[in-house]
C-alpha cells in the first residue's frame, strides 16, 4: 500500500486557504486559484514596499510645493536656496512643518529666498 500523504496535504491546504481567506471568487477556495493569487499577492506586496517610499516623497513635494507657491517661490528655487543657505531638512520634515508650523516654515523660505537674491 502507497502512501498519499493525506493529513499533509490537507494541512498545507488549510494553511493556504486561511492565508486567502477574504480574496475574492474562487482565490480564497480552489487550491489552485488561492495558490495563484497568494503568489501574486506575494509579488505586489514586494513591490509595493518599494512603492510606497516613492509615494510618501511625492506626497511631501507637492505638500512643499503648495505651501512655497503660497508664499511666491517655486519649489525648485526654495529646495536651492535651503541647500546653499545650509539647511540640512528632509521634505518630511518640511512638509510637517508646512502643514502644523507655518510661521516656522516662513523663516526657512525667507532664509531660501535671501541666499537666492
Amino acid at each position: 500500500m502507497r502512501v498519499k500523504g493525506g493529513s499533509i496535504s490537507n494541512k498545507k491546504r488549510k494553511k493556504l486557504f486561511s492565508i486567502t481567506k477574504g480574496y475574492w471568487g474562487q482565490h480564497k477556495n480552489v487550491y489552485r486559484r488561492a495558490k495563484e493569487a497568494f503568489l501574486a499577492a506575494l509579488s505586489r506586496a514586494y513591490g509595493d514596499r518599494k512603492r510606497k517610499k516613492r509615494d510618501y516623497r511625492r506626497l511631501w513635494i507637492t505638500r512643499i510645493s503648495a505651501a512655497v507657491r503660497s508664499e511666491g517661490m517655486s519649489y525648485s528655487a526654495f529646495i536651492n536656496g535651503l541647500k546653499k543657505a545650509g539647511v540640512a531638512m528632509n521634505r518630511k520634515m518640511l512638509s510637517e512643518l508646512a502643514i502644523h508650523d507655518m510661521p516656522s516654515f516662513r523663516q526657512l523660505v525667507g532664509q531660501a529666498k535671501s541666499v537666492l537674491k
